[in-house]
């Protein structure tokens, strides 16, 4: 369903004129491992293109295009732009539907909360504008006075965001804005009917504060998939458990409870220094046709696809191996950002 309102935040699964990623390359922290996620990001771009446009941010053009399978290079779009990372969700535009026309939101980006640099990060949705790059009637809006991560929220577009309360409320990001006027913000700025806030929920390794896109997802208006931790003995479990009691208290606009979709908590994995990364299913991504979705090569991920299938009977629910991105703390869903029907 798509929202009869004229302005409206539309939900991932609205159609899709493309994809974004920002690709790793030497100068940003994936130095060491540029190879390993290099190779990640190519699987990812291809499958991205067989459905839709994609656009690259890259330094270097040349070398990215030479990667892609070229039976699918007339879908790609190249944009030569200095990075200081890969997390398009978090720096890329949000669009809103304002009369049919979209509008690119840009929102300040500052390394959430200011742990990381990102003053090159937070420049690439302005360049991409200027270059030309999308639709003659495409508007950008200068959003620079808040701090808004594309992974920090999840909306049905009918009019709810999902966050968390843990990030949005987090120091060195808003803070100077009390909880009540973050919110009317957020409803004023996306023409809401209302917030639903987690308060309960986290990922060990996790750098963003609880970004809602690591813990729990729309899949469609009535839908909602969740990570669900069964092991007690697990430090998740207590935080986890009182996440899936707030989920289950949420209703619909109309009403109705959530259908939910527990997703199995992704087996443990540590980085060298012992510290645990921040596996997770639900950080998919939905495209046209299909919704890629990260895998930790385990026995999980295909009990994992399984549960997420039946929340998309009509797209195929495609594995991308993402073993590599957890090693800077994100996954699939992270380094990319869909843009609308109409943006490109």
């Amino acid at each position: 369903m798509v929202s009869p309102k004229s302005k409206f935040l539309p939900a991932e699964w609205y159609p899709q004129s493309g994809v974004m990623l920002t690709w790793p390359h030497a100068k940003s922290d994936w130095i060491d491992l540029l190879d390993e996620v290099e190779a990640c990001f190519i699987v990812l771009a291809n499958e991205i293109l067989k459905n839709e446009k994609l656009i690259v941010v890259t330094p270097d053009p040349a070398a990215v295009v030479l990667k892609i399978d070229q039976s699918l290079a007339k879908n790609l779009q190249l944009v030569e732009l200095q990075s200081n990372d890969t997390w398009a969700r978090d720096h890329g535009p949000i669009t809103m539907m304002v009369n049919g026309i979209p509008e690119l939101y840009d929102f300040q980006f500052n390394g959430w909360g200011l742990k990381f640099p990102a003053w090159l990060d937070n420049q690439i949705t302005f360049q991409m504008f200027k270059s030309g790059l999308f639709s003659g009637n495409v508007r950008y809006m200068n959003c620079m006075n808040f701090v808004f991560e594309g992974g920090s929220f999840e909306t049905d577009g009918l009019g709810t965001m999902l966050t968390t309360e843990a990030c949005l409320l987090s120091k060195n990001r808003n803070q100077q804005m009390s909880k009540p006027e973050i919110e009317s913000f957020l409803i004023k700025v996306f023409d809401l009917e209302r917030i639903l806030w987690l308060s309960s929920g986290y990922l060990a390794g996790d750098d963003t504060d609880s970004h809602i896109d690591t813990l729990v997802r729309f899949c469609h208006e009535k839908c909602i998939a969740y990570v669900k931790c069964s092991d007690p003995s697990d430090e998740h479990y207590l935080q986890l458990k009182q996440m899936e009691e707030e989920i289950r208290s949420f209703k619909t606009l109309d009403g109705r409870p959530y259908e939910l979709i527990a997703l199995p908590m992704a087996d443990y994995v540590e980085d060298d220094a012992g510290n645990r990364l921040p596996a997770t299913y639900a950080n998919f991504l939905i495209i046209n046709n299909k919704v890629l979705m990260p895998f930790y090569s385990t026995a999980k991920d295909e009990i994992a696809r399984t549960g997420l299938q039946k929340a998309f009977p009509d797209r195929e629910v495609v594995g991308v191996e993402c073993s590599a991105l957890i090693k800077q703390h994100g996954s699939l869903h992270c380094v990319t950002m869909q843009l609308p029907l109409g943006v490109i």
